[in-house]
Formats: C-alpha cells, structure tokens, sequence
C-alpha cells in the first residue's frame, strides 16, 4: 500500500488578515473584500496572535465603538491591537503600560479630558501660520528631477518636527521621536524575549528623555505643550512612570505615523490615479484640497485595526461573541465598504462623502489629534499646488511589515513643476 506523504507546511489561512506580510505586500484589499461580501463578522480561529474575530464592514465597527461598555479597549485585557494579551497573560519582558487609548471611562475620560484642549480648535488655529512656514521651508529644501526619499525627506520630517512643536521636546534631538515611535508602534515587537527587551529599553530610554522634560517643565512650565498640560491636571499629574511611558507612546505614535503615511500617500496615491491628480493641479480652491484630504486619509487608514474585547457574552448581528473575545476591527476595510464609499479602491479627490471614513475611529476613542493631523496633510496640499509642484514615484514604496501602523517605510520619487 502506497504510503501518502503530507505536506508538513500548514497553509496560512487566507482570512487570517493579521498577518504582517498581508501589508507588506499590499495584499489585504482581497481577503477583507471577499470578507464583506459573505462573512463581515468573521471569527479566525488561529493566529500568531491567536484567535479573534475580524470586522470588515462599516456599520457593525460603528456599532462596536458605540458600545464602550460591552466592548472594552482597557489595556487590562489586552488594549488596543490584536496583539495584546492582557495582564493575565504576561511574558518574561513584558512590563504594561498603559494609556488613555487603551482604558475605559472614567479613567478615560478624565486623561482625555485633560490633553483634549491641545488639539483642540483654537488651538490648530494657534497652529496653522506656523504649519505653513515649515512646510513650505521642507519643500523648497526639496531637489527638483533628482531622486530622493519622500518618506524620510518630508513625512518623517513634518510630523517629527510638529511633534517636537507639541511637546516642545529638543528641536536639534527630535530624530529620536521617529525612532520610538518606529520600535513602540510596531506590533511585531511582542513576539521573542530579545524582541520585547529591545522595545522596553527603548521605552525606558523614551521615558528618561521626557523624565528630564517633566522635570524641567515642573520648574517652569509652559503655556501649551503636552507635558506642561499633563502636569497641571489633576488626572495626569500623578501618573507612574510605566503610565507615563504608555500616554508617551500614544501621543508619539498616534502624532506620527499616522500623519507620516498620509503625508505619503498623497504622493504615492495621486501618482497612482493622475486623473485625480489633475484635478488638484487644475483647481486650486481650499475646499478641493480638504476634500481630497480627507479622501487620502479614508484610502490609506494609517492605523489598519483598532482591537477590542468583550466584557461579557453578547451577541453581534447574529454571531454569538464570549466573554474575553477579541475583535479586530478593520478600519482599512470598512473605509472600501461599498455600501458606503462607492468604488472605495479608488481615490476620488472630490468623492461627496470623504470625511465619513472610519481612519480616526468613531465614539469617545475617536481620534484626539484628528484635526492637527487635518492642518498638516491640508497644508502640504496647498503648498505643492502654490510651488506647482508634482511628486512622481519611481518605484513601489517599501511598505512596513505590520497589520496595526499601515504605512511605508521608503519611497523613491522625483519632483517635477507642472
């Protein structure tokens, strides 16, 4: 009797979108399309990160973000990303940190009721004269018909330098902020012991820079930077260091790389779609830009998923979910949903409904800095129309390696004056 040989190799489950190399090569627009079209709740049963239910469609995220409640974000059972464990399940290297993100009310509330007003209108009004300067003094650093790293050359650049602004951390040391927030925004960071060391030293050596910064400010704080804010509140002001490193972690994450890949996505989606393109170059009125503003943030999603867990068993549009599931919520895809953004694959600079897009989430999580990131990605928008200026891509970016930070690490392009 022939004996059978079995392929020892386990396939990877196609649905199973986690999976970091799903994003490095940009392949994850077909496995959550199929998803939404026969299985928008859909449970994985095994993973790297184990098992968990993936959303992919627009109304039941709205639905899970509505209910804080039932649906938890608290670090305690394991925060925000697919990768979290919680705190019953901690490994050797793994020190919590916890942040406002990843708590429930009223914890939530009261942090971020405290750093809310920093993003708030006034003062992205306080903000916008200077968001012009910088950004037109990178574009004109910028070499013309010569090759050149636009993520590195003028995303890192902005939102590092707006983030410098925002903590008034050392304007000459702010390279150090891309490199935390590379290392503590990275998911992949959990998996061996040597991994998770490397990201605690680099959270601790984070934590001693802003230790040095709290201390300063305590002497003599400032009018508008975060750590003279958190300093001055009631909710922030007695935080344990592993607390302050997690809000630290937020707000450098959350203030960088999503603003850096729209900041790319504008050149590498524009050069995807000239006929988009041209309309930008045509029409320079302030209200197309916003529009194709939001439009490149709805395309990119620069954060692909936003986790949560069930605090009891409950029941989502017909699928029965447990107490401690985790649910994946798929922002990347919901912003394609059909049902909602017509032809959702495409860029449409003047699509009627952009700003309804999910990137910034829905309900009391909903992105705190959505509208400094607005000012940014508007501003560059303008600029490049005032200098006539056209970004041509030269090669496929290298996109990063993650389900969570949705994003790129290197593109090559030329400018050229239309």
């Amino acid at each position: 009797m022939a004996t059978v040989l079995k392929d020892e190799a386990v396939e990877a489950n196609p649905w199973d979108v986690s999976r970091a190399e799903v994003f490095a090569n940009d392949v994850w627009q077909e496995p959550m399309r199929q998803m939404r079209e026969t299985s928008p709740i859909y449970y994985c049963p095994e993973s790297k990160f184990g098992p968990y239910w993936s959303v992919t469609t627009y109304k039941p995220i709205m639905h899970i973000e509505a209910l804080p409640k039932v649906f938890s974000s608290s670090w305690e059972y394991g925060g925000i990303t697919v990768a979290g464990d919680g705190i019953d399940h901690l490994q050797e290297g793994d020190v919590p940190m916890p942040m406002f993100i990843a708590m429930d009310p009223p914890q939530h509330t009261a942090q971020r009721r405290t750093v809310a007003p920093a993003f708030g209108p006034a003062e992205v009004e306080r903000m916008r004269a200077d968001t012009v300067a910088r950004t037109a003094a990178v574009l004109d650093s910028l070499p013309l018909n010569t090759p050149f790293d636009w993520v590195e050359k003028l995303s890192i650049e902005l939102t590092t330098q707006m983030l410098a602004i925002l903590f008034d951390f050392p304007f000459e040391e702010r390279h150090k902020l891309t490199h935390w927030s590379d290392v503590l925004g990275d998911i992949e960071s959990f998996g061996t012991l040597e991994q998770r060391q490397h990201r605690l030293a680099t959270a601790f050596e984070m934590g001693a820079s802003f230790k040095d910064l709290w201390d300063k400010k305590a002497q003599n704080p400032g009018k508008h930077d975060l750590i003279s804010i958190m300093l001055q509140s009631d909710a922030m002001k007695h935080m344990s260091h592993q607390e302050f490193m997690g809000n630290l972690i937020l707000l450098i994450v959350g203030g960088n790389d999503t603003t850096r890949n729209s900041m790319t996505a504008f050149a590498y989606g524009l050069d995807k779609f000239p006929e988009e393109r041209a309309k930008l170059e045509q029409n320079h009125d302030h209200e197309l830009a916003v529009n194709a503003m939001h439009e490149l943030i709805r395309w990119q999603t620069p954060l692909a998923h936003m986790r949560r867990t069930a605090t009891e068993d409950t029941e989502l549009f017909g699928h029965q979910i447990k107490k401690r599931d985790k649910l994946a919520l798929w922002y990347c895809s919901a912003n394609r949903d059909e049902s909602v953004f017509p032809n959702g694959d495409k860029i449409i600079v003047d699509r009627e409904n952009a700003r309804r897009h999910l990137s910034f989430g829905y309900g009391i999580h909903r992105c705190v800095g959505a509208r400094v990131a607005e000012l940014q990605l508007t501003t560059l928008i303008s600029e490049m129309q005032k200098r006539r200026l056209r970004v041509n891509v030269l090669e496929e970016p290298v996109r990063v390696p993650a389900s969570f930070v949705h994003g790129y690490k290197s593109m090559q392009v030329e400018l050229t004056k239309y």
